[in-house]
């Protein structure tokens, strides 16, 4: 079984990742992928087991191409690589994240800033907003809490599905 982590380090470098791209995009014969993309025997060589080994790319007759998880990982690399290039737009957006900015107002500027649809459904849908809570939530989640009254030089205890956490108290003056 091949772990993300794994998977990634199969592309880690410069050339691995040029190569898995190589083949995703055009798929060739190991002459013609060498040459063109300036690489040594050995570095192709070594490189080409392990995209083979983590399930990446399959080779038939004399070519190489993706493997069925290897174009989800392609496409996925893909989605990184537009997100690299909207990074300064994504910090702005980042930087009027808080639970007080209306959405309405956050979708807008999103929406503006972002001309892909791939990532603006990533930062608009309400599971990727880590500030957004339904109402049917949020009011469970009071109902659930239970808080003890304070006393004097004494912890409050906040209990919630079985789990127990303590404050502090400052003393009562």
């Amino acid at each position: 079984m091949v772990s993300v982590s794994d998977c990634l380090n199969a592309m880690s470098d410069d050339k691995s990742l040029v190569l898995f791209n190589t083949i995703a995009l055009v798929s060739g014969d190991s002459s013609i992928l060498i040459s063109k993309l300036g690489l040594t025997r050995k570095q192709y060589y070594s490189r080409m087991p392990e995209l083979i080994n983590k399930g990446l790319i399959t080779r038939k007759a004399c070519k190489y191409f993706l493997t069925s998880f290897g174009k989800i990982v392609y496409e996925a690399q893909e989605l990184i690589g537009k997100a690299v290039q909207y990074a300064s737009k994504l910090k702005a957006i980042d930087s009027i994240e808080s639970p007080e900015f209306p959405a309405a107002k956050r979708s807008k500027i999103i929406d503006t800033l972002i001309n892909n649809s791939q990532i603006e459904e990533i930062l608009i849908s309400p599971q990727h907003n880590i500030n957004y809570i339904p109402a049917e939530k949020e009011r469970a989640y009071n109902n659930e809490l239970i808080v003890s009254a304070p006393t004097r030089r004494s912890s409050t205890e906040y209990v919630r599905k079985g789990f127990i956490f303590f404050l502090i108290a400052a003393p009562w003056e």
